[in-house]
């Protein structure tokens, strides 16, 4: 998948140094760029500097990098592959996205020989509302032709910036796909504990939940929470708790986080991720700060640290609200993941929603407060 990454200044001397140390060792390589939102400007510089090298590049604006248990607001993580891998990127996503998404990953991979079935992993904007949706018609269009992983990207106060790019475009509002071998293996876990009380979306649309239960749904929310933890929910102290107490989607088979991040007068409620009409949804707890049920699960799948790769770095992305309820407690679990992996480092960035897929039926979900590790 990887065979380098270097923590480098945004600078053009720093980045075009490290470019070169690399083409030196793999004349076909290729770039994937990871940034923080402070440091967005520094795409022009990532950009002429392989452009001048002739570098293909891909890359996305984050909240924050993460470089072991620290998360960074400087520099750039420069990801080095032999070759670059099939890729695309896709601004403007509209309402026919699924099969324009289907189209440009076929093609993409109609000269690659990455395995059976290769991991198709996207980064999308944390600013398109209906993710969701795009999967669920992604994977009719493709079915069981890849396997699905990925994350959302942009600023963490989720307003409007481009934050997708590649050699020669930065973008908003799309998509970037890069295939990865059949090989990589990728590890997805929230580990939120679920709570008794079972409510309808009885009147949603996209991302915002007008009614629960045939009633405004902050005014439910808030009565949930004060049932369950005791707490008196106000408009006032929305954003304090909100993180903390997350929506559960409820599927066949587990529950997916839904973190509310907004509200209107009207009592609506807008989350990250859908939330279907007459869907089932649960309150959440986040997980305590410590608790080690998603590290030790995401360790496990990927079969860290018995598999000889376990020598190699672990390519993680962490959300970005999961971070805001831990606090520090977001560093001791990354911490505790790279000694349960026996890794010799964890480097990534923070998320805004994360892709998983049910593995026996290859069907891409959407997350929040969820883990994505790689290997």
């Amino acid at each position: 998948m990887v065979v380098h990454q270097a923590l480098v200044a945004t600078t053009a001397a720093a980045i075009s140094a490290q470019l070169a140390v690399w083409r030196k060792s793999w004349p076909e390589m290729g770039v994937m760029a990871f940034l923080p939102e402070a440091e967005q400007a520094a795409v022009g510089v990532i950009q002429s500097a392989c452009l001048g090298l002739s570098v293909p590049l891909v890359g996305a604006v984050f909240p924050a990098l993460i470089a072991d248990d620290a998360f960074l607001k400087e520099g750039a993580w420069l990801l080095c592959f032999e070759r670059m891998p099939p890729h695309f990127l896709i601004p403007e996503l509209g309402a026919g996205t699924g099969l324009d998404l289907a189209d440009s990953c076929g093609q993409a991979l109609a000269a690659a020989d990455l395995g059976d079935p290769p991991v198709l992993f996207m980064i999308f904007d944390g600013m398109v509302p209906n993710v969701a949706s795009i999967l669920h018609r992604l994977h009719q269009a493709l079915g069981s032709g890849v396997s699905y992983a990925g994350v959302n990207a942009g600023s963490e106060s989720f307003a409007p910036m481009p934050c997708l790019f590649d050699a020669h475009d930065l973008v908003g509002n799309g998509v970037l796909g890069i295939h990865l071998p059949a090989a990589t293996r990728v590890a997805v876990k929230h580990a939120y504990p679920v709570s008794e009380t079972l409510m309808r979306s009885t009147s949603a649309e996209g991302n915002r939940i007008d009614l629960i239960n045939h009633r405004p749904a902050f005014d439910v929310y808030r009565e949930v929470i004060a049932a369950e933890y005791g707490i008196a929910l106000t408009q006032a102290n929305f954003y304090d708790y909100a993180v903390h107490f997350p929506f559960g989607l409820v599927t066949a088979v587990d529950v997916l986080v839904r973190i509310p991040v907004a509200f209107n007068e009207d009592g609506s409620l807008f989350c990250v991720g859908e939330v279907p009409p007459n869907s089932m949804l649960r309150l959440l707890k986040a997980c305590e700060v410590d608790d080690e049920t998603c590290v030790t699960h995401i360790a496990g799948v990927l079969g860290l640290p018995d598999r000889l790769s376990s020598a190699s770095p672990l390519l993680t992305f962490y959300c970005a609200g999961r971070k805001m309820h831990l606090g520090t407690g977001a560093e001791r679990e990354i911490a505790r993941l790279k000694t349960l992996t026996a890794v010799p480092l964890v480097y990534g960035a923070l998320s805004l929603g994360e892709i998983d897929q049910l593995e026996d039926l290859s069907i891409p979900r959407f997350h929040n407060a969820a883990l994505v590790c790689l290997n």
